[in-house]
């Protein structure tokens, strides 16, 4: 199966998302929101933005040492076949969110451990079932 990059790095506890505000998103993701899309649940790591909306997950990949090359990449629920978490243990500090694709590819994102998984788990399921 294929694996798609969401540009968020897994090798450290350092890199993995931790809730933000709305206010905390970059201003030109809401320029890519189209008619009747709302901002549901927002993450980010040092530089890198991920931001969940009634439609689709949107990952903002800041690249490079001045962080001028972003990119921008648009995951559609409608696409989902099927998702699982993992959450956090006493060894592993962290949760997990991974997503299958009707192409065969997948995407997973590592957030810190005091993100109710379970929760983000319920949000997207009311969007992909």
């Amino acid at each position: 199966m294929a694996t798609v990059s969401s540009g968020i790095l897994k090798e450290s506890n350092f890199a993995n998302l931790k809730p933000i505000e709305s206010k905390e998103v970059r201003q030109e993701v809401y320029d890519l929101l189209i008619s009747g899309e709302e901002p549901v649940a927002a993450f980010k790591t040092v530089r890198d933005q991920v931001l969940f909306t009634t439609k689709r997950i949107i990952v903002v990949n800041v690249q490079g040492l001045t962080g001028k090359k972003i990119s921008y990449f648009s995951y559609p629920f409608s696409k989902v076949q099927y998702f699982g978490v993992e959450t956090a243990g006493l060894l592993d500090v962290d949760c997990e969110l991974i997503l299958a694709f009707s192409d065969g590819a997948t995407l997973s994102f590592d957030f810190k451990a005091d993100v109710d998984i379970r929760q983000l788990s319920t949000l997207i399921a009311g969007y992909v079932l």
